[in-house]
């Protein structure tokens, strides 16, 4: 009894489709995704991975540019090692590129293309706090101007109708609510530069005739925006004036990147029962609020027997 015979079959050369031939990934490749795998943000991310390439892929040097915030442009955020000789740009995604520098670039482009998945997860994640931080700011930002519009055109109205000449006083009340809008404009740019002088000139025109007199001779200015200084001025000087201040003096001094203004009065002082805020009362609040946005703190002191002092500071720059 003869054995059965297997046929073997062989594909035709012609019309096999071709073996896909895997690249090696070496101990290398896992160090380097690891390294990022293990990160805890995009910065770290990237510079754990500007290690690894450098000592195991002899990487001369590594730069990371990073795309600039309105994504037009591309900007060195890290640079490590030799920045001369051969240069490879290698896309890295959203997250931008990495310029590898020297003669062995070449051979690592696989390796990094590994890591734009995990490059990718790390800048997204970031994109989306940061853009729910800003919603939060903003939605803070619209709480407090609503505060502000309803306490300081309240008030302004209320006196416009007390006064012996309502038309003229009220116009002043509409003026007050477009300075108001101005400073809820300017809320969302930090830094700027207010010119001292104009801003208390400003301030006090925005009181009318408050019946005190101020003195001030102050010069330079304070890192923040102009409409939001004044508005901050306004309520201070409004408060001495309710405090039944004859006497304000505003003053300011400037130290290398320390920034510091005063308006000291002669009212009934802190702490009284019908006389200057505590600080817990809306408008003080709402300028603390408004100058920390721009890094700068506001503290309240008593000025020995009677009388109040209000401390506006700032030290360095804002985050």
């Amino acid at each position: 009894m003869n054995p059965t015979a297997t046929a073997l079959a062989f594909p035709d050369q012609a019309t096999a489709a071709p073996t896909r031939i895997r690249p090696l990934r070496s101990a290398f490749d896992d160090d380097l995704l690891q390294a990022v795998a293990v990160s805890e943000d995009l910065r770290s991310g990237i510079t754990n991975a500007v290690t690894v390439l450098r000592r195991d892929y002899a990487i001369d040097g590594v730069q990371w540019w990073s795309p600039a915030a309105d994504g037009s442009s591309l900007r060195v955020e890290l640079s490590s090692g030799d920045a001369t000789g051969p240069r490879t740009a290698m896309s890295i995604g959203a997250a931008g590129t990495l310029v590898l520098i020297g003669d062995s670039a070449a051979r690592v482009e696989p390796a990094v293309a590994r890591l734009r998945p995990l490059l990718h997860h790390w800048w997204t994640a970031e994109q989306l706090a940061e853009h729910v931080t800003r919603l939060a700011r903003k939605n803070e930002a619209l709480e407090d101007f609503a505060a502000l519009v309803a306490h300081d055109v309240k008030s302004s109205l209320l006196s416009a109708l007390r006064s012996d000449a309502p038309r003229e006083n009220l116009s002043r009340a509409l003026e007050l609510v477009d300075s108001i809008l101005e400073a809820a404009r300017a809320d969302g740019a930090v830094g700027g530069a207010a010119l001292l002088a104009d801003a208390v000139r400003e301030a006090v025109a925005d009181l009318g005739d408050p019946g005190v007199e101020v003195i001030t001779s102050v010069t330079g200015h304070l890192p923040m925006p102009a409409a939001s200084l004044r508005f901050v001025l306004r309520n201070l000087l409004a408060n001495a004036v309710a405090a039944g201040a004859r006497t304000i003096h505003v003053s300011a001094l400037a130290r290398e990147d320390r920034h510091v203004l005063a308006v000291a009065d002669d009212g009934v002082g802190l702490g009284s029962s019908d006389g200057y805020a505590s600080g817990a009362q809306l408008g003080v609040a709402l300028c603390r609020r408004l100058l920390a946005r721009s890094g700068g703190t506001l503290v309240l002191k008593r000025r020995g027997v009677v009388g109040t002092c209000a401390v506006i500071a700032f030290t360095g720059t804002p985050e």
